[in-house]
């Protein structure tokens, strides 16, 4: 213990500490602060101080105790067990420290972040006399039903297999390989590794985004997309549908992995998600989500240092399955929270603040947390990705705040979540006039392989309608819509049309809660078809009143519900009614002409 760096408190502001003594501390350094040994992490170091913000509550702690480092980084255990677990800011599983410390977290307890007792039974993928380096798949556990866990080589560690373990059942601290260096020195490699969380695992090369995440929500794949490998994210005021939309994306977007960081919401709303994953039933493997998804759970009433920690922890995670081969999506909610976590620290440091009293580094830490998104080919030559989807709260929904607009800096998808549109119950609540997605134009030729030739002449004529319906509806303000003239209120109502049949989608209802490209391309076909033919006759002096009394819109708006999402045959029937009756229209008005001509 000679070496051991020790300090000694002598001033206490909320989570911060500040430290006098031994000079030894290093920056990013985790320390055990006070008798309780309170988990900490050393912010700021000085000739004369050294400065620690704490992952749990102070109250109690007094000038004169000590406070000790590790002498290393704050660290997330990496190894099979990760995969269904729920853990806190600082990755302690919830349900082993329930176990030892009942509902509420005690201070200074200290629980083993994966359980390292557990015997796993191991596939080796290797044998003795096989060349490995860090990256290497060298064996493989089924972690979860959904998910195969591919243990790999850890940095540091290159050279000849000289022992692999027989297939079996192995702890994750047991070694399973024996790997001799050039030097001739002999490392023994088991299934847990550790990992600084504030710094980015290595990767080969980015590789270029384009291919979708397809969410199965029709405002996002066919007006704004993500790309795998991108970041997008959801502003929105209280009550717009962030966790609700966020739900939606975990359950049918086809990553192969889901990594949910609670981020400082409301208790409520953890407990609601903690409660829904483990009983939502995976679409794409018919067993509980919570098999291809880990979840942090960080509430506004936890320690709020520990809120800044849980993103990075969520994100170290989600490198670790990506570095396997796995698309990854992480869901962060909210980004706003934990820039809060940054201001309240960043204040009782008493450093100089930016804008709405924000730190001046704030767009730093965006774009340090955002860059880390990205399609990759890792060091062991597969290809993974990260998807960061982060929700904001700006406060009153107004998003010329700070945190919303640093966001939109680093980030290539915004989707507007509109107050308005939610109360009118029009879910997901996405505003097509303030959302973009900037990831379109890389992913066009994928849309016109797996949906169809022209969507992207069909998109572009569905976002003018919906743009045009934008500008006609500021003039029905002010004079109403009967001074309009038939082409206008034409594209009136096919704009409705595109809102409540494609646009709003019933997470309840079989058919529309997850819709494929495909079926999006038929949708938006279909209602195209309607608008094109209803325009013939408009531009004949036939009235849209004319059309609208065939109830045929209503009948669009239904098809959402009414054609399955496999069997698509309904939509040619759709298309031949559309061109049956407007054909009938046309034939009558020409009859009556020709009559009024005699």
């Amino acid at each position: 213990m000679e070496n051991t760096v020790q300090g000694t408190i002598y001033g206490i502001n909320g989570p911060v500490i500040r430290v006098r003594g031994n000079r030894g501390f290093k920056m990013l350094d985790t320390v055990l602060v006070g008798n309780e040994k309170l988990i900490g992490e050393v912010i700021s170091v000085h000739e004369n101080e050294t400065i620690i913000q704490v992952y749990e509550y102070t109250t109690g702690l007094k000038p004169g105790e000590p406070v000790v480092s590790t002498g290393k980084p704050l660290s997330v255990m990496l190894g099979p067990g990760i995969i269904g677990n729920i853990f806190d800011g600082i990755q302690r599983p919830l349900e082993e420290t329930e176990k030892v410390s009942g509902d509420f977290i005690q201070r200074g307890m200290s629980v083993s972040q994966l359980d390292l007792s557990r015997k796993w039974n191991v596939e080796l993928l290797v044998k003795s006399g096989d060349f490995v380096e860090p990256g290497t798949k060298i064996a493989k556990v089924q972690e979860t039903d959904a998910v195969i866990h591919f243990v790999m080589v850890p940095p540091g560690v290159r050279g000849q297999v000289v022992y692999a373990a027989p297939d079996g059942e192995y702890a994750i601290v047991e070694p399973i390989l024996k790997v001799k260096d050039s030097s001739g020195n002999e490392k023994d490699v088991t299934m847990l590794q550790e990992w600084p969380v504030r710094l980015p695992r290595p990767y080969r090369k980015r590789m270029e985004l384009n291919e979708p995440l397809v969410t199965g929500q029709r405002v996002i794949d066919t007006l704004f997309p993500v790309a795998k490998g991108g970041a997008a994210a959801i502003p929105g005021g209280f009550g717009t549908g962030k966790t609700m939309t966020q739900h939606q994306l975990a359950k049918w977007s086809n990553a192969d992995i889901i990594v949910y960081i609670g981020c400082g919401e409301r208790g409520n709303e953890i407990t609601e998600v903690l409660e829904d994953f483990p009983k939502l039933v995976d679409p794409r493997t018919n067993q509980p989500l919570m098999n291809r998804t880990v979840l942090i759970a960080n509430t506004s009433n936890m320690p709020v240092a520990a809120r800044e920690a849980s993103i990075y922890t969520g994100i170290t995670l989600a490198e670790y399955y990506r570095d396997m081969g796995y698309d990854v999506a992480v869901m962060a909610d909210s980004t706003s929270r934990w820039a809060e976590a940054l201001r309240e620290i960043s204040g009782r440091l008493e450093e100089m603040p930016a804008e709405e009293g924000f730190p001046a580094y704030l767009p730093s830490r965006l774009s340090q947390f955002y860059e880390r998104a990205g399609r990759v080919e890792n060091i062991n030559g597969s290809l993974g990705s990260i998807t960061i989807i982060g929700a904001v709260s700006p406060q009153g929904g107004d998003f010329s705040e700070p945190v919303t607009q640093n966001t939109k800096r680093f980030i290539r998808c915004f989707w507007a979540l509109d107050k308005q549109l939610a109360y009118t119950r029009h879910y997901p609540a996405i505003n097509w006039a303030n959302s973009y997605s900037e990831y379109y134009p890389d992913m066009k030729n994928w849309y016109r392989e797996n949906a169809g030739d022209t969507f992207d002449k069909k998109r572009a004529e569905l976002l003018r309608l919906l743009q045009e319906e934008n500008k006609l509806l500021e003039i029905v303000k002010l004079i109403g819509s009967d001074i309009l003239p038939e082409e206008q209120k034409l594209v009136l109502e096919v704009s409705k049309v595109i809102r409540q049949g494609f646009l709003q989608q019933n997470a309840y209802h079989q058919n529309d809660t997850y819709v494929p490209v495909k079926k999006q391309y038929y949708m938006m076909d279909t209602i195209l078809i309607l608008y094109h033919e209803s325009k013939k006759l408009v531009e004949k002096n036939i009235p849209v009143s004319v059309i609208r009394k065939t109830g045929i819109f209503d009948e669009i708006i239904r098809m959402k519900y009414t054609i399955d999402n496999v069997e698509m045959k309904g939509f040619e029937e759709l298309a031949g009614k559309i061109h049956t009756i407007l054909n009938e229209i046309n034939d009558d008005y020409a009859s009556q002409e020709r009559k009024s001509l005699i």
